[in-house]
This record gives C-alpha cells, structure tokens and sequence, in this order.
C-alpha cells in the first residue's frame, strides 16, 4: 500500500472519499452508473432489460451507462449509453423515509451481455451477520467536484446485526427490510459519493445504500435497501412489465 505521510491527510479538505482498504479495479460488470441532469446514482444490472437502484434518486433526462470506469469519459472502450423507457418505484416508498427505497428502471432496448457488462445475482436468501461484502461506488476528485466523479472504489466490509446498526442509528427505525453494513460506530467523516451503493455479498447483489450519515467508502455504517424482501415484487414488475 502506498504511504501517505499523516500531514498530507490531516490537510486534506473533508470531502475527500479517502479510505486506506479501498480498492480501484475495473468496473463490475453489473455495477451501472445512472447520469441525469441532477445527482447521478449508482445501479445495478439484473436483466438485460432491467436496473435495480433507490427510490431516493432524483433522475431527470436519465442516460443509462454500462461498462464505464470513469464516468467523465465516455470515449472508454466497453461503454453502453442506453435510454430508459420506466421508471418503477416501489408503492410504498415515501421521500419522507428511507423505507421501501427501491425502484427498477426498465431500458428501451435489451443491453448487449459480455466480459463487461452482465447481471448481477440476485439473493435467493438472506445474508447473514458478519457475512463479507464489497461495497462499490464512485466518488469525486476533490480539485474539481462539480464534473463527474472520476473515481471508482469498493471496499470490503461485513453486514452487522440489527441491534448493532439500531446503536449506530438511534434515532432511526431499522426495519426487518433493512439491511446494515459497515463498522460500528463508524467514523461519519463527510465526503462525496455517488449515492445508492451497491452491497455484494459472496457474488450475490443483498443492499441498496438508502442512507448513511458518513462514507461507505471509509467503512462508516450504511442503511440498505435489504434486497431479498423484495424479490416477489421486483419479479412481478419485471414479469408484468
């Protein structure tokens, strides 16, 4: 691991997404970025016709990109830019919460499968506590946070109990549809991430980032969209739609 001398990062601005367990590799071949004329998101392939992300994403003009490492270039080899023709959230959702924060985007047009663009492995099960998983987003280069985020990282961190995450989170209602990854208490260091993270665990896409108040990227406490409990509802939009 590279060294970085203590000074340097106490100079740091705040904003910066940095975390010394992070990796940057290519990008999963599931892992979608959402670009709109607001904040982007991030999402998750899980059909060819289908992406998977939060509620919460405000997505005007949305553009659909697959198989990008860095979004300010879209000239990258690989690259998919597809139009959507829905957006599906679910009934349930309200701004007002971070409940039921899940919705589907179904594309114009099937996206083309291969090394760098395939669906992810949706959970059949729940994931249990202390299970390892990679939580994988974008984040912003500090020089210059009003293009797009030009660095994509993931880090390995383990889902904890509820009881945990209610320590973590007292003044929220953790649900049995929610799912907590991280390390307790978490550091809550300000940063900038593209929002809606994904969480995969052994292979197998378990959460949706709906909230954390800190960087998932630096391991702090995230709320997730827990992903098994919706499997009888994303399979009836897809199947109906």
């Amino acid at each position: 691991m590279k060294f970085i001398p203590l000074w340097a990062l106490l100079n740091l601005p705040v904003v910066l997404a940095f975390n010394p367990d992070y990796a940057v590799s290519t990008t999963p071949p599931y892992l979608v970025y959402l670009k709109s004329d607001y904040l982007p998101c991030a999402g998750a392939l899980i059909h060819p016709l289908w992406v998977i992300t939060a509620a919460h994403c405000n997505l005007p003009k949305l553009r659909v990109v697959l198989g990008i490492t860095i979004p300010a270039d879209l000239t990258e080899s690989h690259v998919q830019v597809i139009d959507y023709e829905k957006l599906i959230y679910h009934p349930q959702f309200s701004v007002t919460s971070i409940e039921y924060d899940i919705m589907l985007i179904k594309l114009q047009r099937e996206v083309e499968l291969n090394d760098y663009v395939k669906p992810v492995n949706l959970p059949y099960q729940p994931v249990p506590v202390n299970s390892m998983c990679n939580v994988s987003t974008w984040s912003y280069n500090i020089c210059d946070m009003y293009k797009e985020p030009d660095l994509l990282q993931s880090v390995d961190i383990s889902v904890i109990s509820q009881a945990e995450c209610r320590n973590a989170y007292k003044t929220y209602h953790i649900r049995d549809n929610m799912l907590c990854v991280g390390i307790v208490p978490g550091r809550r260091q300000p940063c900038r991430e593209v929002s809606a993270a994904l969480a995969i665990c052994n292979g197998t896409l378990q959460g949706i980032l709906s909230f954390a108040d800190g960087c998932v990227l630096r391991a702090d406490v995230g709320i997730y969209a827990k992903i098994f409990n919706y499997i009888t509802w994303i399979e009836n939009v897809i199947q109906n739609n």
